[in-house]
């Protein structure tokens, strides 16, 4: 699928602003922003409920924009499930093949075929009432594959449902995509939904696309300083390069380390594949979980290795992890996750208002981008 230059304004808001993406066949593709950000406009567009200002949206070769939604080949599942609340399970996914007028025996071989696939074949003569939120999303999405669709349009599916079951309800959906490989466009504004079940995402805000990736892409290199904000918990600051050398690397692309001054925090070391320039401003971006704290002193001598003394502001246990806010200047708040990989029955070993150490290594932080502010 190839969507050109897609424009779509209400009156004078912009919902989307040029935006342009390639999705591949089979691919589980996730458009992820905040709320407003456009993602369901365009979901909205490619199915035919809404029309763009400018712009293609092009399906195996074929420009599908003046085609109405029941000829795209494009289904969608909603986010309130839309069933039918008089029929039962069985006739809820029958009805896509009843319209067709296909016979009654290929009808429930159908039916029978896809309730298998979503575990629902014990259920089909419930009512939607008699049914869970995982189970009626099950529901919506055996119907909306029934007619063999080229693409699986999916808004938000799962944010009705509670925190266990959206994470049941996500290792179900990817295991479906795997068996019948027909192309799901997903649209969340939850992260580690996009992060755990996509191919590749796309991150939106404000009617833009602002980067296109892998979930590993996304995470590790994000483009923007929203990206990096939106995208997990990370530690961003404004800096100023001090210097660049070029590393001495056997083969592959040229790798730099740089020394960067942050005014809130002082001086910090980082690799970067980008070139350079001293006094250029950047922003850079460190993940919590990169962060080794502790209560003494590291010994290495490694020149790659950042230090930094601070105080613990706030601990915030979790049982898998603890999360710390350490203050190492008045104007600077370090996030720090600690894993529990080992148990302890004598309780945490940092406690607030604890002096601690924070280190991380050059290659664990990243430069961002060129500070446009």
């Amino acid at each position: 699928m190839i969507i050109g230059g897609v424009t779509k304004s209400f009156g004078d808001f912009t919902a989307l602003n040029n935006v342009s993406l390639e999705i591949n066949k089979g691919e589980f593709f996730s458009l992820l922003g905040p709320s407003g950000c456009g993602k369901t406009t365009l979901l909205r567009i490619i199915a035919g409920f809404e029309y763009p200002d400018n712009g293609t949206v092009v399906i195996d070769g074929a420009d599908v924009l003046h085609l109405p939604p029941n000829r795209r080949q494009v289904n969608t599942v909603f986010q309130n499930y839309a069933l039918f609340p008089h029929l039962t399970v069985f006739e809820n996914v029958a009805f896509p093949l009843r319209i067709r007028h296909l016979s009654g025996p290929e009808v429930v071989s159908r039916v029978n075929e896809y309730l298998r696939l979503v575990q629902l074949e014990n259920h089909a003569q419930k009512k939607p009432n008699q049914l869970s939120g995982g189970q009626k999303q099950r529901v919506a999405i055996a119907r909306s594959l029934i007619n063999e669709p080229r693409v699986l349009l999916l808004d938000e599916p799962l944010s009705a449902l509670d925190a266990k079951l959206r994470q049941h309800m996500l290792i179900e959906l990817d295991q479906i995509h795997d068996k019948i490989g027909v192309t799901f466009i997903y649209v969340t504004h939850d992260q580690q939904e996009a992060l755990s079940v996509s191919d590749r995402l796309a991150v939106m805000d404000q009617g833009n696309i602002l980067q296109t990736g892998t979930p590993h892409e996304i995470y590790e290199s994000p483009a923007t300083n929203f990206v990096a904000r939106f995208i997990g918990e990370t530690n961003l600051f404004n800096a100023a390069v001090i210097k660049a050398e070029k590393l001495d690397r056997p083969e592959g692309e040229d790798e730099y380390m740089a020394e960067l001054d942050i005014p809130v925090l002082g001086r910090v070391k980082v690799t970067t594949v980008d070139e350079i320039k001293p006094g250029q401003e950047v922003s850079f971006t460190v993940r919590p979980e990169k962060i080794v704290i502790s209560k003494e002193k590291p010994a290495t001598k490694r020149a790659d290795i950042n230090l930094f003394s601070g105080t613990v502001d706030e601990p915030i246990y979790s049982g898998f992890q603890t999360k710390f806010y350490v203050r190492v200047r008045e104007d600077s708040l370090f996030r720090v996750i600690k894993q529990h990989a080992n148990y302890s029955d004598e309780g945490p070993d940092i406690l607030w208002k604890d002096d601690v150490f924070l280190s991380w290594s050059a290659d664990d932080g990243y430069i961002v981008g060129i500070n446009k502010s």
